[in-house]
């Protein structure tokens, strides 16, 4: 099953859970869609609701322009989620995304919604800048990147068709997360848990230790083996922990 809410495109549901006391809404990486998050929402169904977050230029919206900016995105996204915000939230963002749930999370604070939890996977703290341009590389470097931290199935570059398709929303997404800079404000009140892989080049232990500085709350680092897509082969370990931040719910 996958069905849209009145809001219009950006939120996905692959699973029925609509009566579950809870929710967990992801975000999925640079050139990642909502349906990245389809074994996430099987596997927490029942017991929560996965609404999974489709960003613009990819997929059915492929259409429209891409994302040009994670702080615009993440406002339009709080304002979209906020109505479905009726039941303890959970907010799970992957790479790209981790950057776009945390500044959701500040906005749905400031509008006196305090999630039950942000977990933020592959992402660097958002004090800690890199300065990247893969965005300025031509396809071929954007390409090589992409599959340097093998996130997407190879078969796809072997598909012209498919990479023309995808490659305007991937450096738009490339675009967003690397001109992305942080705007200091209050901590949040929502507890942090940064999850990374022990071989990512995209973030190092201590890069993802400074998520710390954003809240108020508790915060966990927890570290697997793997690479930047971690979460592909610990996907049930990864499950795991959010099940466990929604007990209390």
């Amino acid at each position: 099953m996958v069905e849209r809410n009145d809001d219009g495109l950006w939120i996905r549901r692959f699973a029925d859970a609509q009566d579950a006391p809870c929710r967990v809404v992801c975000f999925p990486h640079a050139g990642g869609a909502a349906s990245y998050f389809l074994p996430v929402a099987r596997a927490l169904a029942p017991g929560a609701e996965v609404l999974a977050i489709q960003y613009p230029g990819r997929q059915d919206r492929r259409h429209e322009a891409g994302v040009t900016s994670l702080v615009a995105l993440a406002e339009t996204i709080a304002s979209v989620l906020l109505p479905s915000l009726d039941r303890p939230t959970v907010l799970f963002g992957h790479s790209m995304g981790a950057s776009v749930a945390f500044e959701v999370a500040r906005r749905l604070e400031r509008a006196g919604t305090v999630p039950l939890a942000l977990f933020v996977s592959g992402r660097v703290a958002p004090t800690r800048l890199r300065r990247e341009s893969v965005h300025q590389r031509d396809d071929a470097g954007l390409l090589a990147e992409v599959k340097k931290l093998s996130g997407t199935d190879a078969r796809v570059f072997d598909d012209d068709e498919l990479v023309r398709l995808v490659l305007p929303a991937l450096r738009s997404d490339y675009r967003a997360v690397e001109t992305y800079r942080f705007e200091p404000g209050p901590r949040l009140q929502t507890p942090v848990h940064a999850h990374i892989g022990d071989t990512d080049p995209r973030v190092t232990p201590d890069e993802a230790a400074d998520w710390c500085e954003q809240t108020n709350g508790r915060f966990t680092l927890h570290t697997y083996s793997g690479g930047h897509f971690y979460l592909d082969a610990h996907r049930a370990q990864v499950v795991r922990a959010i099940s466990e931040v929604l007990v209390p719910a």
